[in-house]
Order: structure tokens, then C-alpha cells, then sequence
């Protein structure tokens, strides 16, 4: 690519994605608390937009009723863009997703995106309990895409007995989610935006967003590709002291490899107490891509990331312990890039 097309970091949005982290000793109701409390600095900062992701049956994650808590910080802000990072469509029937995020569009219009995924966000067990049943595995995620935008669609075409109210007719961001190829691609296909989660699948970032590009058809709600990367940022006054605050992140995923689940952990001095040769080689192979470190570090590290992957947007999670750290990593990344 030509030296003078290469996006540099003021050029691009950054976002945030939160998981309403619930930490050790705390409760959901403190961590909805930070959630707006970090939404409403988020909006004061200039980032573009905040998502909040579906999980369940994950005691370090509150946000599990999504599109409730998208409710909560919608309220509580003005102008940020808030939205679903994602919702899981196998999970709902689509017309009860059209139905709610149609309530939402029409009580806080024009600041609402619907991010879908395909992934249970849990294990099969809770999936099970979700769905009555498995028979909705992800396969017929095009065609449940396709029944929920369909009901956006005010269209003769799309006419139905069966309609979204609130939902038929509002203009509501649908964007896809993945981890792999099979959304990039299909996210291509119907010239949709894009978000990869590099957070937890740092090796197939380069590939999904070629993929992506590769595939791309202009479309109504997009003339070109849009790709946002989801990133680990998390930055500190020193390296030092980042690289403790990341040491929760790094908590949080040797406990899943060895299925235990439990809030969120403090941060500590040295992983290597706590960890295995082969388990700190494992997280180091899952959280590849993250961006731990000072200002300054953090600043070169995105711009190394951002020349390879040529990313459209930046969503940034920060899974860390304290809230008033967490609050503090957001403000360091501020002044980085500057926001717009």
C-alpha cells in the first residue's frame, strides 16, 4: 500500500467493548455501576462507540442480559454510539432481538447497533438451557440473519403477517461478528461491517479481514468495507505497572483452560507462581495481539498493529480489577490516539 494511504492512529475511530466485568468481592449491581460510569467517560473522551457483549453462566461477566444493559447505558449517556458486541442470534428467536432493539432504537434514536454472532457464548449445558434444544447449532445463522433483517424491512417485498413493533422500518446498524472466516466472509457477501474478536483469536486476525476485503459487495449500508478489530488494550502510567494490571486478563483465561470460573481476579506480581511453563505458553498464544504497556508503548504497538492489519476501527477491552485503573487505561489511550 502506498506510504501516503496508510491509516494512521488519528485517522481511525476507537470504541470500547465491555463485558460488565464482575470482580472478586464485588457484585453485578457495583459492576453495572462502572459500566455507565466508564460509558459516560468513554462519551466525554470522544470514543465512537460502546458495546457490551452476551454471555452466560460466566461469574466474572454481568452482562448477560444484553439489551437491558444497553438500555442502562443509552440512558445514561447523550451521544455515544451503544450497541451489542455481540448478541448471539442462536440464542433468540430473531424476531424477539428485531422486537428489542427496535425499542431501543426508537427510545434512543439514531445511537443504536445490533452486532450478532453466531457462538453460544457459553457451554453446551447453559446453551441447552437457552434453547430448549441444539438444533439451532449456529449452521442456520445466514438464514436467522436473514429473517431479522427482514424484519427491519418496511419493503413490499418483505411483507409478513409477522411484524417487529417497535422495529419494521428503523434504520438500525446490523454489524457481524467473528472470530474465524465464516462470518468475514459472509459479512463480505452482504456488504455489512465487520468486527473481529483479535482479543481471543489473535492468529486468524490478518486472515478473516483479507477474507473479509476479498469478499466484499457494496450493498445499501455500505459502498466499501468497514472492519473493526476488538484489541486487549490495556495501558498504565508505567510498563511495569500495565503489565501487572494485564496479569488479571491473563488470571481470567488460565482459569477457563482449567474450567474453573470465578470473578475476576486481582492482578499479581509473577505468573509464573501461579502458572505452568505450558499454560504461560498457551496464554501467550491466546492473547497474541494484546497491547499492554506505558503510553509510549502502547502507542508503537498499536501503530505496528494498525500498518498490518489496516483496520478501519478499533474496539478496545480492558479487563482490569480495579475499576478507578480501568477508568485510567481508557484516559492513557485517549490522549494516544487522539480520539476524534
Amino acid at each position: 500500500m502506498p506510504e501516503n494511504n496508510r491509516k494512521q492512529l488519528t485517522d481511525i475511530p476507537f470504541s470500547v467493548l465491555d463485558l460488565s466485568p464482575i470482580a472478586d468481592g464485588s457484585t453485578p449491581a457495583d459492576s453495572f455501576r462502572h459500566t455507565l460510569e466508564l460509558a459516560r467517560l468513554a462519551e466525554k473522551l470522544g470514543y465512537n462507540r460502546y458495546w457490551l457483549a452476551e454471555h452466560h453462566n460466566m461469574p466474572f461477566i454481568a452482562s448477560s442480559a444484553t439489551s437491558v444493559v444497553i438500555s442502562h447505558v443509552a440512558a445514561g449517556t447523550s451521544k455515544i454510539r451503544v450497541g451489542s458486541g455481540g448478541i448471539m442470534l442462536p440464542n433468540h428467536a430473531p424476531l424477539v432481538i428485531a422486537e428489542q432493539f427496535g425499542t431501543l432504537e426508537s427510545l434512543y434514536p439514531g445511537r443504536i447497533d445490533l452486532g450478532l454472532g453466531r457462538a453460544p457464548g457459553t457451554d453446551q449445558l447453559t446453551a441447552r438451557a437457552l434453547r430448549r434444544d441444539l438444533r439451532s447449532s449456529g449452521d442456520d445463522f445466514p438464514e436467522q440473519l436473514a429473517e431479522l433483517r427482514n424484519y427491519f424491512d418496511p419493503s413490499p417485498a418483505q411483507y409478513s403477517h409477522v411484524k417487529a413493533i417497535p422495529g419494521e422500518g428503523l434504520n438500525i446498524p446490523v454489524w457481524l461478528l467473528g472470530s474465524s472466516g465464516f462470518s468475514a466472509q459472509l459479512a463480505g457477501e452482504l456488504g455489512l461491517p465487520f468486527a473481529f474478536a483479535s482479543h481471543f483469536s489473535p492468529h486468524n486476525t490478518l486472515p478473516a479481514i483479507q477474507l473479509y476485503r476479498r469478499s466484499f459487495k457494496p450493498s445499501k449500508v455500505l459502498d466499501k468495507p468497514h472492519a473493526m478489530v476488538g484489541l486487549n488494550i490495556i495501558a498504565a502510567d508505567t510498563d511495569q505497572e500495565a503489565e501487572r494490571l494485564a496479569t488479571t486478563l491473563q488470571q481470567q483465561f488460565l482459569n477457563l483452560m482449567r474450567g474453573k470460573e470465578v470473578p475476576l481476579q486481582p492482578p499479581v506480581d509473577n505468573m509464573n507462581e501461579i502458572a505452568s511453563g505450558n499454560e504461560i505458553a498457551a496464554l501467550q498464544n491466546q492473547l497474541g495481539t494484546s497491547i499492554v504497556g506505558s503510553p509510549r508503548i502502547v502507542k508503537e504497538k498499536l501503530e505496528k498493529f494498525l500498518e498490518e492489519s489496516q483496520a478501519d476501527e478499533i474496539m478496545a477491552i480492558a479487563q482490569v480489577y480495579d475499576h478507578k485503573a480501568r477508568l485510567h487505561s481508557y484516559e492513557l489511550l485517549a490522549e494516544i490516539t487522539p480520539l476524534k
